[in-house]
């Protein structure tokens, strides 16, 4: 980094930080009773006699970081075999992956969905075919193979969305509506943007539960701790009428900041893996759109690192203020830009400030904050969106929180530990 903009940081004052444990509800199915309980849910009539011997049965799996993805995608599979039926995974995650077949496959091997591990074929193509009309008259598409199948389950999470409110958001409907569409379908979907994304979701949705052979749904919900929390299943007849109570329950129990703003909220990592948005607003306050709220109130955000798995998908980091060298050279724009042109929210992918280092990449939003206590700035720094029992609140937030028992101070005030690149061990 030049000299002038080092130098006009070098004075900026960093607090001393406090490590805090944040209180949720801890209520989960353990994974290694997820495989009986999804028996049990699907031995019921209803779903066990849809399923004949030498059925071919396509299981969606997603490209976000699902709990115990690997055990759930794995209990159905098993299900099928057990009723007779030939099972097979197809990846339906709209236009990840960099919208190839073959990035969609590694995403699926990341979270251990194989065909080793699974027991069954894996079938990825981005190739789609035009099953029927929305009830406009627009052009319904689903994956090629999810076409040819005798029967079709919907495995997913239900969790609010980053971009829009409505009453089915990320969970069945849009799985069936954008994920199982890949990039033409979703590209259809998106084409009216994030405004009328809760009348597009559920329109596309009905359209393929009418066109498409889908079966039934096994949907997950998580804790605030990323656990799941509660497995259903839900009748192709019931999606419809049931899925925006289980919304409902997904939003009680999503994450957040236990403080309601800071002058600096700092992230130190994004990805796919941790939300369809890099960092999930819900969380974050950084919301791409004007279509959804929520979320810490922020004045600026520092975004430090891109996550491994995310494949250098560093979607999101257009929605921080500042953000480091280490990120954008791993940034790879032919995983990011698919991703914004597809949903027309081109700001996401946008590169903010780079700074040489994490210390900079702070001191930077620091110094742009306005109004502020400079001698006792409020930053608020996580490891990213989806675990956040653990966070450092500086010690402006003491006097705050003290007693609040959902907020459990776990450390005296310390420094940001910087090693000598300027950098966060």
């Amino acid at each position: 980094m030049g000299s002038v903009v080092t130098n006009l940081l070098k004075d900026v004052k960093i607090p001393r930080m406090v490590k805090v444990r944040q209180v949720f509800s801890n209520e989960h199915i353990a994974p290694e009773a997820i495989p009986a309980i999804i028996q049990g849910l699907l031995s019921e009539d209803k779903f066990r006699s849809q399923i004949k011997p030498g059925m071919r049965i396509a299981i969606t799996a997603g490209s976000r970081g699902v709990a115990n993805v690997d055990i759930i995608t794995r209990a159905i599979v098993d299900f099928v075999k057990a009723q007779g039926g030939e099972p097979f995974i197809i990846p339906a995650m709209g236009s990840h992956g960099g919208a190839i077949a073959e990035g969609q496959r590694q995403i699926l091997k990341d979270y251990g969905i194989t065909e080793e591990t699974m027991g069954c074929p894996v079938l990825s193509s981005m190739e789609t075919v035009k099953i029927g009309l929305t009830d406009d008259g627009r052009d319904v598409r689903i994956d090629k193979y999810a076409s040819e199948a005798d029967g079709i389950i919907i495995a997913c999470r239900i969790k609010p969305h980053t971009a829009f409110r409505g009453p089915y958001e990320s969970g069945i409907m849009k799985m069936m509506a954008i994920g199982l569409a890949k990039q033409e379908g979703a590209e259809v979907c998106h084409d009216a943007g994030f405004k009328n994304m809760a009348v597009n979701v559920p329109k596309f949705g009905r359209a393929i539960l009418k066109h498409a052979k889908i079966l039934f749904s096994v949907a997950t919900i998580e804790n605030a701790y990323d656990k799941t929390a509660k497995l259903v299943a839900l009748n192709k007849d019931e999606i419809d009428e049931r899925e925006p109570a289980l919304l409902k329950e997904a939003f009680a129990m999503m994450p957040k900041i236990l403080v309601d703003s800071c002058d600096v909220l700092v992230v130190d990592q994004i990805g796919k893996n941790f939300s369809g948005g890099g960092m999930d607003p819900n969380v974050s306050g950084t919301f791409v759109t004007p279509y959804a709220s929520g979320g810490i109130k922020s004045q600026h955000v520092a975004v430090l690192d891109v996550s491994d798995e995310s494949h250098g998908n560093a979607v999101g980091v257009g929605t921080a203020n500042a953000t480091t060298r280490r990120l954008f050279n791993k940034a790879d724009f032919d995983q990011m830009y698919p991703n914004s042109i597809t949903s027309t929210v081109l700001n996401s992918s946008r590169i903010p400030c780079v700074m040489d280092n994490d210390k900079l990449a702070i001191q930077i939003c620091i110094r742009a904050s306005t109004e502020i206590d400079r001698d006792n700035v409020r930053l608020v720094r996580i490891a990213n969106t989806l675990h956040i029992e653990h966070i450092y609140l500086s010690e402006a937030y003491l006097d705050e929180i003290r007693g609040n028992d959902r907020l459990i101070v776990e450390s005296e005030p310390e420094e940001m530990d910087f090693d000598e690149n300027g950098n966060l061990f």
